[in-house]
């Protein structure tokens, strides 16, 4: 399985209209995508982008001020949610892409790193329709720090997160493509001072805005996200994906209730990665 999803699947491409308003549409949507794949709907990758956002980690939930840090950030105009997956926080913005692929489990096997190794190779082979070579391994000093940060150059361009279900799974990438690397760093930097109260002793990233940088600054001017977003269609279509809605996507109506249902399971009081 690893670096191929199984075909056939679904590849839908909702990144040219930008997301705006309640960050946790696209988390509950690919919760419920997930739970339908595990009960025998085909695997579905997600890209979308949003337009002012902060999602935290189940981690950065618990720090002694994340009320009142969750709040600052709301006041300067960012949506904020908990996602219901492994890392921490992490900054959107239109030159963010995030990919999610959601897949069937039906042995419930624990392969964690293939399923990482599934993502890698995804970006890897469309940073490398750019003119880029992707490595992986944590990048001291990024945000949302991980085993399977992308890189480039020593310099962090993607991280990757997962959360499992019974029978599917979900693994989640962002991808700074255009923007400001440095001002999401230390926007996520800043975030983290108010949360921990000025703490920085705690269990938290030590943030290092320059160690982050974007396609764009590595790849040259040719490199937007229009041409990244290109590539990675490219990349899934030659593993088998078509184009296209899923026909099994949820309801409004389900959707709101699961924004609702994740909004009370994991804004309010952390809780588990996996059911």
């Amino acid at each position: 399985m690893t670096g191929r999803i199984p075909s056939p699947f679904y590849i839908q491409n909702s990144s040219e209209n930008k997301l705006v308003g309640d960050i946790l549409f696209p988390f509950a949507y690919d919760e419920l995508m997930c739970h339908k794949a595990g009960e025998g709907s085909q695997p579905f990758v997600h890209i979308w982008r949003h337009d002012k956002a902060i999602v935290l980690g189940l981690r950065d939930r618990r720090l002694p001020n994340i009320d009142w840090a969750m709040e600052w950030l709301r006041m300067h105009g960012y949506a904020v949610g908990v996602r219901n997956s492994g890392g921490a926080a992490v900054s959107l913005d239109p030159g963010v892409v995030n990919v999610s692929i959601v897949m069937p489990n039906p042995s419930g096997r624990l392969e964690f790193k293939e399923d990482f190794e599934l993502m890698y190779a995804l970006i890897r082979e469309s940073f490398a329709k750019l003119g880029l070579d992707a490595a992986k391994g944590e990048v001291a000093g990024s945000y949302c720090p991980g085993e399977y940060d992308i890189s480039v150059g020593g310099r962090k361009l993607c991280g990757i997160s997962q959360r499992r279900q019974t029978k599917a799974f979900i693994v989640n990438a962002f991808i700074n493509v255009e923007g400001h690397a440095y001002r999401r760093g230390e926007l996520v930097r800043n975030f983290y001072e108010v949360a921990t109260g000025g703490n920085m002793e705690l269990d938290v990233p030590k943030v290092e805005p320059e160690t982050m940088a974007t396609l764009a600054e590595l790849g040259g001017p040719g490199v937007t996200v229009r041409t990244f977003v290109q590539a990675l269609v490219g990349t899934l279509e030659s593993w088998g994906g078509t184009v296209g809605r899923h026909p099994d996507k949820p309801s409004m109506q389900e959707l709101e209730r699961m924004v609702a249902t994740l909004r009370s399971r994991y804004d309010r009081s952390g809780g588990s990665e996996e059911e």
